[in-house]
């Protein structure tokens, strides 16, 4: 598994960048914003009988897997959906989940411990309704603060955070840690937190003062201001270029994106703009932004969580064509939903070609094509 506001946007030149700023006039509505919600609501439906005919006898989806991520990642995307905590099958998956919590506050089987720990404190979030796994977050954050990187100023990897914690960060696992600090409480002036932000500076192709990486400086026009998985240029990293460079794409960069605004970095910031301007560039849901068919529903929903974050009824690309995003990404999801309710990718990479990991992140990021609240 390696894995609402109402506003318009435009483009305008800035520091060399483009930026998107907000504006007033020429709005969509919101009841013209994301999609007719019974037709969700069918998408759904289907999603989830197919889910409760593949929940095991003890509650759990897919552990062989990762041990509890499946169950996290379709238990947070179910109550975000309206599902409620005391339906049966969220029942069975939150006290599935319960069974995994360690001594130590962790959340996990046999290995991937900040992944799944991450995933699963998203989950007890929406579902800590009278705060009753508020001891479960506060004690999975405190796990998490012992996975984090320290390895100095000077190392591009600190602040990082990989699969088990040390060793070898990675922007997609930081994400997560990031996601589940904030769910679990955690203030975003944590250094914790903050020390993650300065990792995941280290993975923009941005050189400046938040990144003094040499391979910031060599990145092609079409990288700028995007995200690369891990920011060490070693000749073993597959994302490499030719110039010494690290290619950017599209999960790694909606990644970097909702970390910098869930942990209040102002749309202003030049990190935040580059990171729009590159999506701008790149916005599409017929594939993953450089990587293909690979990694397509882990791709959907850092799509659907960044955009949200960022608060903007439509978003404008680079030819200033108007995007409903939230329309276009249940339309992407809707055709691509298989008959018996689920989804899977023909592409193997990242086991995404299992239906219920695939079903998991869809389900997840249906959440957020919901239209905004008044």
């Amino acid at each position: 598994m390696r894995t609402p506001f109402h506003v318009g946007c435009k483009l305008l030149a800035t520091t060399g960048l483009l930026a998107v700023v907000l504006t007033g006039p020429g709005q969509a509505a919101d009841a013209d914003v994301g999609p007719d919600p019974k037709e969700l609501k069918a998408v759904l439906d289907k999603a989830i009988d197919f889910l409760r005919k593949l929940q095991n006898p003890d509650g759990s989806f897919q552990p062989k897997l990762g041990g509890p991520g499946i169950t996290a990642l379709v238990t947070a995307g179910l109550i975000r959906n309206g599902v409620s905590s005391a339906d049966p099958m969220v029942q069975k998956a939150l006290a599935y989940l319960e069974k995994n919590v360690k001594k130590d506050g962790g959340i996990y089987d046999k290995g991937l411990a900040n992944y799944t720990t991450s995933i699963a404190l998203m989950a007890f979030h929406e579902a800590n309704t009278g705060g009753k796994y508020t001891t479960i977050l506060k004690n999975g954050a405190q796990f998490l603060k012992t996975l984090q990187t320290d390895d100095g100023e000077d190392n591009p990897q600190s602040g990082g955070v990989g699969y088990d914690g040390k060793g070898r960060p990675d922007l997609s696992n930081t994400q997560f840690f990031v996601e589940a600090m904030l769910a679990a409480g955690v203030p975003k002036s944590d250094p914790a937190v903050q020390q993650a932000l300065k990792f995941i500076s280290q993975c923009q192709n941005l050189p400046g003062e938040h990144n003094k990486q040499p391979f910031a400086k060599k990145a092609s026009d079409d990288d700028k201001g995007g995200f690369t998985y891990n920011p060490v240029a070693g000749d073993k990293n597959p994302n490499k270029t030719a110039a010494g460079g690290l290619r950017s794409y599209g999960a790694m960069t909606y990644a970097g994106l909702k970390s910098f605004l869930h942990a209040g970095i102002s749309k202003d910031d030049l990190r935040v703009k580059a990171a729009l301007d590159w999506i701008a560039r790149h916005y599409t849901l017929e594939e993953h932004p450089g990587q293909g068919q690979v990694g397509l529903y882990y791709y959907y929903h850092t799509f659907g969580k960044a955009l949200d974050a960022l608060g903007n009824n439509s978003f404008v690309d680079a030819s200033k064509k108007q995007h409903d995003w939230r329309r276009e990404l249940f339309e992407a999801l809707k055709k691509r939903q298989r008959p018996d309710g689920s989804w899977s990718n023909d592409n193997k990479a990242y086991q995404e070609n299992n239906p219920e990991l695939a079903t998991a992140f869809a389900v997840l990021t249906l959440s957020y094509c919901q239209r905004p609240k008044k």
